[in-house]
Order: structure tokens, then sequence, then C-alpha cells
């Protein structure tokens, strides 16, 4: 995203949480939305220089070979768990999104597909994933998306979330299995592609952190809540994982980023932090109903 759009974007969003539950008088990002390819750091508020990714101190960001030496676990079963994470890219823009439930949906942040404006960024987009070391692209189909909201910039955050169903299965790929119970506290992953600082946007990032305090609650039975894993430009929509026992479950999918010292690292706190929308209520029917059609469709 350009500072135009990343301006506007934080306007919209300060205003749709003025209107709600939560005030923000700090600047805010509800799209962390960037351009492929990588261009060189922008120019933000005032000409001060945009950081490419929200951090709480050391970035504990690792790719999967560094986590699968300190979980000691081989590096071919992590990439196999996580291959159903990939990339939504709309024109020239991506956001992350993951195969959930079955091989052929995907769940991500709405603004992956809409702009600031409530209009679709592309009239195609692709999801991008990687099976067995190949890059493999599958267009999304634009008519199955089901969203919170279609113009996300304009409401609050927790309606920012969307499921969409490919054009084909994707062979080779476990989809991801939906979490329950999400509460604060609750230890969990950030499992995405995306992070425009990260492997030129494409390269899959894993990390642990904690699910803090809810934020808010949609009328439609999500919710908000902040967490303490650091997210890229580029990395909207990517996966929070619960639970590390068996195959992974994703409970909530990353929208954004509110901060008063958004250029420069600091601690977690009620004014630094990344938020995600968990995949309960309408969101979660949403996903439940398209995997149900799918099954029958076969």
């Amino acid at each position: 995203m350009n500072p135009k759009g990343r301006k506007s974007a934080a306007r919209a969003a300060s205003f749709a949480l003025a209107s709600g539950a939560l005030v923000s008088a700090f600047p805010l990002c509800a799209a962390p939305l960037s351009p492929l390819p990588s261009a060189a750091p922008a120019q933000g508020f005032d000409g001060a220089r945009i950081e490419q990714v929200v951090t709480f101190g050391r970035d504990s960001r690792r790719s999967l070979e560094e986590a699968a030496a300190a979980q000691n676990a081989p590096v071919a079963e992590l990439r196999r768990k996580f291959a159903a994470s990939g990339l939504i890219e709309c024109g020239g823009a991506h956001g992350a999104g993951q195969l959930t439930l079955t091989d052929d949906l995907v769940t991500t942040a709405a603004h992956v597909f809409f702009d600031e404006q409530g209009v679709p960024r592309a009239k195609t987009c692709v999801f991008v994933n990687e099976v067995e070391g190949r890059e493999i692209r599958t267009p999304v189909e634009m008519g199955s998306i089901v969203a919170g909201s279609r113009d996300p910039y304009a409401v609050a955050a927790v309606h920012d979330w969307a499921v969409a169903r490919l054009a084909r299965p994707l062979t080779g790929v476990t989809p991801y299995g939906l979490a329950s119970g999400q509460a604060p506290g609750a230890s969990v992953a950030f499992v995405a592609r995306g992070h425009i600082d990260w492997g030129e946007g494409r390269r899959l990032s894993f990390e642990k952190c904690g699910f803090k305090d809810q934020l808010s609650v949609g009328e439609e039975g999500t919710r908000e809540f902040s967490f303490d894993c650091e997210t890229g430009d580029g990395a909207s929509g990517g996966a929070v994982i619960f639970g590390d026992k068996g195959e992974p479950l994703v409970g909530a999918v990353l929208v954004g980023w509110r901060s008063n010292k958004p250029f420069r690292a600091a601690p977690f706190s009620p004014t630094h932090y990344n938020f995600a929308v968990t995949i309960e209520g309408a969101f979660r029917k949403a996903v439940v109903g398209a995997a149900a059609k799918a099954y029958v469709a076969r």
C-alpha cells in the first residue's frame, strides 16, 4: 500500500473505532496489504519512514527451517503441516490466506479483496501457495466471496473477514481445521506468507506468541483480539493457529495494527499492538456452509 492509501486507511479505521466500542486516538493500519514486487521503503506521515514490520522488541518470526530446529521436528513435516498458508494476489497487491476445512476454500481478511472505497481490488485474484517445492497458482472464484463487509474500511475492524472458493481443489495440501474456545491468554502461533520485508513477500513465517485482550464483539458473533506476534505489511488475513498438538487449527485472521509509535519497535501495550478477528459466528457459519456445499458438489 502506498503512503496515501495508508493514511486514508488510518482515518477510516479510526472513525470506525471511534463510532464503536473502542476509541482510538493514535495511528492505525487496518490493512497491511502490500504491492508486489516489494518497493523501496515508503515515506509515511510527514515524511517519516514506514517500518515494514510491527514488532514488540526482538523480531521473533522464524523460517520453517528455524522453527523445525527449535521444535526438534523434521522440516518436511512442518512444510506439509503449513502448506495450506498462501498469498492472495489481487492486481498489484497481495494479502495472506489459507485453505480452511476443504482443499478449495480460503479464509482471509475482507480488505484483501476490497479497497478503501469498497471496490474490488481486481477483477481476478489468485491464491498462491507452495506444494512440495513448487509454486501453485489457483484462481479465486470472485462471485463466491462472502465477507463481513464489502466496504471494510468504513466499518469496525471486527467485520473485516472473508471466505472464498477456489476455481479448483488443491491436491497434496491438508487444509487447516477450525479452532474453538478462543480466549484471552491463549498461546497461539501466527503462520503466514506475505510479510513484505520477509523473503520478498512470499516466504512463510512461523512464530509463537500470545492472544491478549478482547477488544470488541461484532453483531454477527465475531470478536476482535489483540495479539503480540510480529506482522509485516502484506500479511493481512494470515492464520492465527491455536494449539500445538496434531494438525493446525486456525481460530482467527490478522486484520491490522494500532500504534502511537508506528515507526519503531516498542513493547506490547494498549497503544501498540496487532489485532485479529476470530472465526466465530457468521464467519464460522460461512466457512462451514461453503465447505458443506463443496462436499455435496463432489
